[in-house]
């Protein structure tokens, strides 16, 4: 009988390398996002390889894929801890928006 691919695992695998963009991004928010869906996934596929094991071939994938993840879900996790930090060590909402429009014009991106 030929191997099969589990369904997810790809799919899975490419959310987390974007989760690790959107940490960047989205102040951690996306990064946590898309890897609890990655994460969703690989148990899903995970409890899917335990019920018959000799019938998919890629389950390496599905264990790196499932690191992926939750590195992307700590590294979302940091940066939005970081950013509540910087909100609330700055004075509020208003102060960081200025610091971040200045980082901005820096950096020659428009902000608005």
């Amino acid at each position: 009988m030929e191997q099969q691919k589990l369904p997810n695992v790809t799919l899975a695998l490419v959310l987390s390398i974007i989760s690790y963009l959107c940490c960047c991004f989205s102040a951690g928010l996306g990064g946590i996002i898309l890897s609890g869906i990655a994460l969703f996934l690989v148990n899903k596929d995970t409890k899917t390889y335990q019920l018959n094991p000799q019938e998919y071939s890629n389950f390496s994938t599905l264990k790196t894929t499932k690191i992926v993840a939750i590195i992307g879900l700590v590294l979302g996790a940091l940066t939005l801890l970081y950013t509540i930090y910087s909100i609330v060590s700055m004075g509020g909402w208003d102060a960081y928006m200025e610091q971040s429009k200045d980082i901005y014009e820096q950096l020659g991106i428009p902000m608005e």
